[in-house]
């Protein structure tokens, strides 16, 4: 077992006074069977309307209270700010303790052909749990593009595990891990048409190339331990919010893979949410009336304990 402690920091600083504001959380993290969290805090500054009172601290059921679940067993929170303000800091710490995942094995389990077969609407077919992660979504909108970057990874008669562990190494390789060369709302063709992006990005292509063949793939934000180079210290912050993917395999469940790093996922990395894309668990996102240039700063340490 491996225990990390994560502590993540978003910070907004406004040129301009806000008057008025309403955000979108997915910050709390999940329990899984791989992983257990302890101790989740949530600390927002300054404090929402309704929620408490400045200066105390928020319990774990007063912030239980804000909390709502999605489809897919995120929870959500929603929050708001109807004073004036010239800053924001979202603050989210947690422990988490993690077990090592089953490693994927490529010579085992079916065809792909035949689970995307598997996957194809029919009438009267019962809906699975991977039916709606098979379909289109606004940052992963399969196309004849990404279907033929796919099959280079998929060719006839492969397992469909082979296949993913092809496709992630395929475009660990393909793609350049280029900061600032994408943005939030860049979508998978674009990304594998310019040949760069960030973790976002590279999750994206893999989901929307997997969903060109009709198989079903979906979409994991979290957090990634990052080991410094030997001798060095580990700076504070200097650890990322982190994305990567994962494939539906009938005999083997979803598969866990981070084409960013060309790896399975381990118990280096933290499950925050998961969802159709990026827009599903976007981290913090608003609306707000004022503020002029925002500048933000995000900082996230994950440390063994």
């Amino acid at each position: 077992m491996t225990t990390l402690a994560v502590h993540h920091v978003t910070e907004y600083t406004y040129d301009d006074s806000v008057e008025w504001a309403h955000h979108a959380a997915c910050l709390a993290p999940r329990d899984t069977p791989w992983q257990r969290v302890h101790g989740w805090q949530l600390r927002i500054a300054p404090l929402p309307d309704g929620w408490g009172v400045e200066g105390l601290e928020l319990d774990a059921a007063e912030l239980a209270r804000h909390l709502h679940r999605d489809p897919w067993g995120n929870r959500h929170l929603s929050f708001g700010h109807a004073r004036v303000h010239e800053k924001l800091v979202v603050d989210s710490r947690f422990v988490a303790e993690l077990l090592d995942r089953p490693a994927p094995d490529p010579a085992r389990g079916p065809g792909w052909e035949s689970v995307a077969r598997s996957l194809r609407y029919r009438a009267g077919r019962a809906l699975q749990e991977a039916d709606e992660f098979a379909l289109a979504s606004t940052y992963a909108t399969p196309d004849g593009t990404l279907a033929a970057y796919a099959h280079r990874a998929f060719p006839p008669g492969r397992t469909l595990t082979a296949g993913g562990l092809a496709l992630m190494q395929q475009i660990h390789a393909d793609l350049r891990y280029l900061p600032q060369s994408t943005t939030v709302a860049t979508r998978a063709a674009d990304a594998l048409a310019q040949r760069s992006g960030v973790c976002q990005d590279f999750a994206h292509v893999f989901i929307a190339a997997c969903r060109s063949l009709g198989l079903a793939a979906r979409y994991v934000s979290g957090y990634l331990l990052t080991r410094p180079p030997q001798g060095q210290p580990k700076l504070v912050g200097a650890d990322a919010s982190h994305a990567w993917a994962e494939l539906w395999c009938p005999e083997q469940g979803w598969l866990a893979l981070d084409p960013t790093n060309a790896l399975p996922a381990g118990p280096d990395h933290v499950t925050l949410a998961w969802g159709r894309d990026y827009a599903d668990v976007a981290p913090l996102r608003g609306v707000l009336r004022g503020g002029g240039v925002a500048t933000l700063r995000v900082g996230v340490t994950v440390e063994p304990v």
